[in-house]
């Protein structure tokens, strides 16, 4: 079974795609973070200026970039290139630039392969923007998650205050909008709901008020 959340940055989806696959016990597999590893790639090996990225070089490199999730103590996390880079890669840094460089068609091309592997030999939840629309377009459930930007930002607000000790709510509000508009105007796999994905609108919703409404619906 293929279960494909998508929906926009900062929305919950993630949460609720990881309660989901360990509730059901499927893999999860994390899209976003392995956008945001192929950006941190980039920032690594200087391959972004003034928010444009060399795709000469990227391209020529991209055979390097190695993606992976593992469980540590019960928490999924990613590693790029044998080493977990989970904390780097959910840095304002790599959000400022993630846009720009999942836009790439040739990057979208290298990861939809990847992710569509995942799919062949397991049942999985994936979360993402093009999950239900390109990459898993017959999906058996499909679910389309938002919320409004100010709710969002306050969440991921307090998510770095916990994690850093340090945010700023305007520019991660900023960011935010950015983001929306580059992902649903990009010409590469637009985010946009489904025509069969259900909508969830988790702006008054607990954690646990999403995961119970999503698992009505597929049971």
């Amino acid at each position: 079974m293929i279960i494909a959340i998508d929906g926009h940055s900062s929305c919950g989806k993630s949460t609720i795609a990881k309660a989901l696959a360990k509730k059901l016990n499927f893999t999860y597999v994390d899209t976003g973070a392995m956008y945001r590893a192929v950006t941190l790639f980039c920032l690594q090996n200087s391959l972004i200026t003034n928010d444009v990225v060399d795709e000469t070089a990227l391209e020529s490199r991209l055979h390097e970039v190695q993606i992976s999730f593992v469980k540590n103590a019960d928490v999924q996390e990613t590693y790029l290139n044998g080493v977990n880079v989970e904390r780097e890669i959910r840095s304002m840094t790599v959000a400022q630039h993630v846009s720009t460089v999942s836009k790439i068609g040739f990057v979208r091309a290298f990861l939809v392969k990847k992710q569509q592997e995942y799919g062949e030999n397991a049942s999985v939840v994936m979360d993402g923007r093009d999950i239900g629309t390109k990459v898993f377009p017959n999906a058996d459930y499909k679910f389309f998650v938002t919320a409004s930007a100010e709710i969002r930002a306050q969440r991921r607000y307090d998510e770095l205050m916990q994690k850093e000790g340090k945010a700023n709510y305007e520019e991660i509000l900023e960011n935010l909008k950015q983001r929306d508009y580059a992902d649903s105007t990009r010409k590469e796999s637009p985010l946009k709901q489904a025509d069969d994905a259900i909508l969830v609108d988790t702006s008054n919703m607990t954690r646990e008020g999403q995961l119970e409404w999503i698992l009505n619906k597929i049971q």
